[in-house]
């Protein structure tokens, strides 16, 4: 099979290496894979410049955590998969429900990562698709949809139609949040620093928009149109304190940013609103199957921004980084 490797102590995508390796065998309790699509996160551009959790990788490695297939094989044990199933990865493998068990994850280097043509994976570590979906828009929901699934609905204070949800960027998160959001019946207010992606966030859904480069003090532009119940926060530290601004009473802070991770907010705001701060590290497997549930009743779309095909897999990475993506950068097996 063809495989896209990191070799250990990668500095960038552009050590990416296409390889043909030995195509691998399900044992007990596993499904082997044959991947038609996969997405890329954040998570993955961390990861190829040695700088995801603290390090680089030890050893050659594939990258990636999400993709979607056809299972093509099962090993003993294994009773509600089936050849010909169409799954998708799940980013914590062991993470079946309950209390997180996030110390496998898949793509960082030590355990699985998913960019190949085929892959052994745990029976716990796939998902059955949303029938209406296409792999690639499969492919969108392992990382950004659950995490979004996850801030919108699995905390103390889920969801209700009507309640208002701020997204920061254009990115996956931000824009499969706007997505399942406004199936909830939301309004979703949105931030970006180019209004051509304000643009295009309105015409994807998003009832107000701002950018943030205009409007620096987004947080009280928020605050001045009634407030939020929900931000979800993907800018980290250096965003925190005007997402906090931005909160109505009661309201919730769902933090998932990676991209500011040094200094702190002050947590005044969340004092003076009554408001809390929940911590997002994607979600389990029974999230994603009740995001699937939810995809599938409600006709949810995950916004692809751009294709490439497996063998542009560099290309996708340089435009997953660059400015001009928006929404979830795929790549598809063809």
């Amino acid at each position: 099979m063809r495989a896209w490797m990191l070799p250990a102590n990668a500095t960038g995508f552009d050590q990416l290496r296409l390889r043909e390796l030995e195509q691998p065998r399900p044992g007990p309790g596993e499904v082997l894979v044959r991947l038609r699509a996969w997405s890329l996160n954040y998570r993955d551009l961390m990861v190829a410049a040695g700088k995801y959790m603290g390090g680089g990788l030890q050893a050659d490695a594939i990258p990636l955590s999400d993709g979607a297939g056809e299972i093509a094989g099962v090993g003993a044990g294994v009773a509600d998969l089936k050849e010909g199933d169409r799954v998708q990865t799940s980013f914590f493998p062991h993470w079946t429900d309950g209390a997180p068990v996030t110390h496998v994850a898949l793509g960082d280097g030590r355990a699985p990562g998913v960019l190949a043509e085929y892959v052994v994976l745990p029976a716990t570590g796939v998902v059955p698709m949303a029938p209406s979906l296409s792999f690639a828009e499969a492919a969108c929901l392992p990382c950004a949809g659950v995490t979004a699934w996850n801030a919108l609905y699995e905390g103390p204070r889920a969801l209700l139609p009507g309640m208002r949800v701020l997204v920061l960027g254009t990115g996956g998160v931000s824009t499969l949040t706007l997505a399942i959001a406004k199936a909830g019946g939301c309004e979703v207010f949105a931030t970006s620093s180019q209004d051509a992606k304000l643009a295009k966030m309105r015409n994807w859904g998003a009832d107000r928009t701002v950018n943030y480069r205009t409007t620096p003090e987004w947080g009280a532009w928020a605050k001045e149109l009634g407030g939020v119940d929900k931000v979800v926060e993907v800018g980290g530290a250096g965003t925190a304190e005007q997402s906090m601004a931005a909160l109505r009473t009661h309201g919730e802070l769902a933090f998932i940013g990676v991209l500011e991770p040094e200094g702190g907010p002050n947590p005044r705001g969340l004092m003076m609103s009554a408001a809390t701060m929940r911590g997002i590290f994607v979600g389990s497997t029974a999230m994603a199957r009740r995001l699937n549930a939810a995809v599938e009743v409600n006709g949810i779309r995950p916004m692809i921004g751009r294709s490439f095909a497996f063998t542009q897999a560099p290309d996708a990475y340089a435009h997953a980084a660059g400015p001009d993506s928006f929404g979830k950068t795929v790549i598809e097996l063809g």
